[in-house]
This record gives C-alpha cells, sequence and structure tokens, in this order.
C-alpha cells in the first residue's frame, strides 16, 4: 500500500499526521509512505527524522498586509501543484492524507486532479482556510469536534476525534516522584503552549507567588524562551515546581489532578483522552478565534472550566482550583464527563474509514 501525507505548520497539524502514519504502518507491512511538507517550518525537520520520505515544496500562508509576496505565492502555488502532479504519478498513491496547514492545498487539489482518493482531517473546530476549499473535492472528511460538521457541505464526514489523543495513552507514564513531587497531594499543572507565553507568564508568575499556603502542588512550564526571564531573582514556594521544558508532557498528565492549559486542539485531545480535568485559557490570537470555540464546545459539556485571558488574574485562578478542589461531587462529574468525551482510538477510526474507501 502507498500513502501520501500532507501536514505542516505547526505540531497541531504534524503529529496528528504522524500518529496516523503510525498506524498505518503498525496495520500494512508491506506500506510506503511519502510526506509532502513545506521547506521551510518545523515539519521539514520532525517527518525526516523518522525515517519517512519527504518531499518540500515553497509556499507560503497569505498575509494581509505583504501584497508583493502574496503576489509571489500565487505563482509558488501553481508551482508546487505541477510538482505534486509529477511525484504523484510518479509514486502512484492509493491515497493522499491531508491533516491541515496552507501546504495541504496544492497536494490535495493535485490528487484531485489525477482522480486519487483523499482524505482530510479537521483538528480545531473551526475549520482552516485551506480544509473548507479542498472539503468540497474531498473524498471523505475526519473531525475532531463535532460541531465542525457545520462548516462543510461535503455530506461525507465522519467524527473521528484526534490521533494524538491515541499516541497520549501509550506514551510512557512519568511519576510524581520522579519529579520529587509529595505522590499525596493532588497536583496541578500549567503549561501555555511549546513556546510559552509571555503574557501568561506574568499572570502566572504572580499566581505562583500565592500558592504557598494551598495543599496542592504546582508544575509551571514556562516554555525554553520563557525560562530564564521567568525563574530570575524568583524563589517561589516549596510546593511549586517551575521547568523550562518537559519532553513527554503526556507522561506527566496521566498523574495530574488538573491541567490549566491554552486551547490547542492536539492538547484537548489528549487531555480528553487522559481524562484529565482542565481550566482552559484559549489564546486570542490565534486564526478565527479556534482555541475559544474548541473550550467553549468542552465547557458547554460540563467537561472542563474556561476563563478567556481577558479575565484572567491570579485571585480568581486560586479561587477556581481552591472551590473545584474543595467540591468533590462537581471535580468528579467533571473528570467522569471529560472520559466519556474521549476518543481513544481515532487513528483506528481513521485507518478502518480509509480502507473502506479505497477498496
Amino acid at each position: 500500500m502507498k500513502i501520501i501525507v500532507s501536514a505542516g505548520g505547526t505540531g497541531g497539524h504534524i503529529y496528528p499526521a504522524l500518529a496516523i502514519i503510525d498506524k498505518f504502518k503498525e496495520k500494512e507491512k508491506d506500506l510506503e509512505v511519502l510526506y509532502i511538507g513545506t521547506h521551510n517550518r518545523m515539519e521539514k525537520d520532525i517527518v525526516p527524522a523518522r525515517g519517512i520520505k519527504y518531499e518540500a515544496l515553497e509556499i507560503y500562508g497569505f498575509s494581509k498586509s505583504d501584497i508583493k509576496r502574496d503576489i509571489k505565492n500565487i505563482f509558488l502555488i501553481k508551482k508546487a501543484y505541477n510538482k505534486c502532479l509529477r511525484i504523484m504519478q510518479e509514486f502512484k498513491p492509493d491515497i493522499v492524507i491531508g491533516v491541515g496547514g496552507y501546504v495541504t492545498f496544492p497536494v490535495i487539489k493535485a490528487a484531485n486532479k489525477l482522480g486519487i482518493k483523499t482524505f482530510i482531517h479537521e483538528q480545531n473546530s473551526i475549520p482552516g482556510k485551506s480544509n473548507i476549499l479542498l472539503s468540497k473535492k474531498a473524498d471523505l472528511i475526519g473531525v475532531s469536534f463535532g460541531d465542525s460538521k457545520k462548516y462543510f457541505k461535503n455530506s461525507n464526514i465522519a467524527y473521528t476525534g484526534n490521533p494524538c489523543g491515541e499516541a497520549a495513552l501509550k506514551t510512557k507514564n512519568i511519576s510524581k516522584t520522579s519529579l520529587k513531587l509529595n505522590k499525596d497531594k493532588k497536583l496541578v499543572l500549567v503549561v501555555a503552549g511549546s513556546l510559552g507565553s509571555s503574557t501568561l507568564n506574568r499572570t502566572f508568575k504572580d499566581f505562583l507567588r500565592k500558592v504557598k499556603n494551598e495543599d496542592y502542588e504546582v508544575v509551571y512550564i514556562t516554555g525554553n524562551s520563557h525560562y530564564d526571564a521567568f525563574v530570575k531573582n524568583e524563589i517561589f514556594p516549596k510546593n511549586v515546581k517551575v521547568l523550562p521544558y518537559l519532553d513527554n508532557l503526556a507522561g506527566l498528565m496521566k498523574n495530574v489532578d488538573l491541567m490549566i492549559t491554552r486551547a490547542g486542539a492536539s492538547t484537548i485531545s489528549e487531555i480528553l483522552s487522559l481524562g484529565v480535568p482542565a481550566i482552559f485559557v484559549p489564546s486570542p490570537y490565534v486564526a478565527n478565534n479556534h482555541q475559544y470555540f474548541n473550550a467553549l464546545e468542552i465547557k458547554n459539556k460540563n467537561a472542563a472550566l474556561m476563563i478567556e485571558e481577558k479575565d484572567l488574574n491570579s485571585d480568581i485562578l486560586l479561587k477556581e482550583i481552591s472551590e473545584l478542589f474543595k467540591d468533590t461531587k462537581r471535580y468528579n462529574e467533571l473528570k467522569k464527563n471529560v472520559k466519556e468525551l474521549g476518543t481513544k482510538n481515532s487513528s483506528e477510526t481513521i485507518y478502518n474509514l480509509i480502507k473502506g474507501l479505497i477498496k
């Protein structure tokens, strides 16, 4: 079996794509995979490092201000489309899979032109522009949020969940004691994203100074680029541990009592699969404010709490955490609901759907 997979730009697109590839490798002994990504984004390093054949396209997202670059990009998209036609005519894939990011646009368009079956996957509650445009031609669309279906006119839509959640279940457990934490105390994990957030770091620094009298512990992930400035001249309470980065975050999430985080699609999928109660602080700086709507769908099902960044301060955070831990009934209901929302076999579902598509 031969598959082409395309996704790019952010880990939120790339890691679900890799999880799908891993499932195909598990199921198909004679599998050949070709990954098509950008020439200058993070996938160009991540994907080849896993031993996956890689083809790069020079293509950029459209800008609202750089007209010259946008005009150039129109020609680059056409060039990328023609390159994809040549690649597919040579590789002859059974299926072409797009998992988000502007790089997928010429890839799926080329597959459609050649009559090759296509599957696209949307991770967020509000679909990206590329997936909206491509959905009219895709043979099948997989969504991570049920509410996403209303944005697509294509009738062939399946709820699959996000493959990152399934990957989180398989990750190695990180115990509290391995980080020198008290195994008998509740643990709150706070993370603002892989690169951190200067806005959140300022708010959370004040929060961490105030938790010394609380009976829970806090692990705070600053993001590598913010760590030195964050800890400079600071002495945090004994029940606080500040780390720049944790490679296997999902491994620690298995032992966390509450998580405070942004509302990116991959993070939400891990939270749902692992059944972790959470307080979401969605980033207001993303396209279509999609993190807000990601978090809102979970909140509306009474499976998480949400505080918008404009409303966030240390006192509100302390109050929410304290009240949640004291109200055992409410906490257990939240935990039960988040577990029920989790999709534990997303990659398997996608694999089976695609196998049915190409029969």
